[in-house]
């Protein structure tokens, strides 16, 4: 499958097992200080059904790799930085269902620290376009200028998954998404982990498992 220009350079790995003309999708976000690649290693544990597009961040990070933001304290997307990314990502999704093979009502969005964060600020924006969301190691970017569309989730699913010893970004702040989507009409799986700042192998079970059964709704 030839990878088309975009507003974010990207990898594409195709389908193993999905003989239909279209795909459920899986879009990955990194985090700070990755890029493309770095996600693209779980792909062998996930569904093989799954079109998967891993997009890399539109900032160069001071010390390697590629940011979507900058931080003014933990859980405060800085202004300008972010807005930009997120536009530029509204926009990449775009592009993905106008020019790749995607199954529009099953695209489902991977995102791990920053990444999960530029997960929730696009998929509860612009809900219609996500069947479901696994938000990694992350936070709802609260104090924003995004408006969340909290009840307009119905049949949306969430998997939020964090480690309790995460030392970059504290599990209070996953509890603060669950207390947040706890008002919404989502449907939510939340689970804590003994894991630091990371996707560990338990997790990534629990994630395959989650997807998994979407898939096969």
């Amino acid at each position: 499958m030839k990878t088309i220009p975009t507003s974010l350079l990207h990898r594409v790995l195709e389908p193993e097992n999905s003989p239909a003309s279209v795909h459920p999708t899986l879009i990955m976000l990194h985090g700070r200080g990755a890029d493309e690649e770095d996600l693209l290693g779980l792909s062998s544990f996930l569904d093989d059904r799954l079109l998967i597009i891993s997009a890399r961040a539109p900032f160069a990070w001071d010390y390697s790799g590629y940011t979507w933001y900058d931080i003014g304290q933990v859980g405060v997307p800085l202004p300008g930085m972010f807005d930009e990314s997120y536009a530029r990502l509204a926009s990449f999704v775009d592009d993905v269902l106008r020019n790749y093979p995607v199954d529009p009502s099953r695209v489902y969005l991977f995102g791990f620290s920053m990444g999960a964060v530029m997960s929730y600020a696009l998929s509860l924006t612009k809900p219609e376009l996500f069947r479901g969301v696994s938000a990694n190691s992350g936070y709802v970017p609260e104090g924003t200028s995004l408006r969340f569309r909290w009840q307009d989730l119905a049949g949306k699913d969430f998997f939020i998954a964090h480690g309790v010893n995460d030392s970059v970004i504290p599990v209070q702040m996953a509890r603060r998404a669950k207390e947040l989507f706890a008002k919404s009409n989502a449907t939510v799986d939340y689970r804590e982990y003994p894991m630091d700042h990371q996707i560990s192998d338990e997790s990534l079970s629990d994630i395959a498992g989650w997807l998994k059964r979407l898939l096969d709704d």
